[in-house]
């Protein structure tokens, strides 16, 4: 990623990261589960949990941007995590697509193609590190 990319991230995530996580847990799953409702079974009944964890992965990931290489280890691991729940190689596209969607939502008209661009590469980068690990 560009510094520039990675500060896009930043910024936008800044924006996000603040917000209560049950509103944008609420939105990213929400979509995630009427878009791909198989997926639901993957994941506890009761989500509040879920929620927290997705903004301190989120969080600490973009916190990171600027040293990816030391990223790859803990995202790796991440991925093994990730294996063990039953997740697939193609369901990172659908997760990646439900988070852009979400960001969208969220961001308004700070939502550029800029922005957007910058997440469709920070999350590319990620998911194919889980995906190769």
């Amino acid at each position: 990623m560009t510094q520039e990319e990675i500060l896009l991230v930043k910024r936008s995530w800044r924006l996000f990261r603040d917000v209560n996580p049950v509103i944008v847990g609420d939105t990213f799953y929400g979509k995630l589960f009427t878009d791909h409702p198989g997926v639901r079974k993957m994941f506890p009944k009761d989500m509040n949990l879920q929620y927290q964890k997705l903004m301190d992965m989120i969080s600490t990931i973009v916190a990171r941007l600027d040293h990816l290489d030391e990223l790859t280890d803990d995202i790796a691991a991440m991925s093994r995590r990730h294996v063990a729940y039953g997740v697939k190689p193609e369901q990172y596209k659908i997760v990646g697509d439900a988070l852009l969607w979400t960001l969208e939502q969220g961001l308004g008209r700070d939502y550029t193609p800029d922005v957007k661009q910058a997440w469709v590469k920070c999350y590319t980068i990620l998911s194919d590190v889980m995906i190769n690990a």
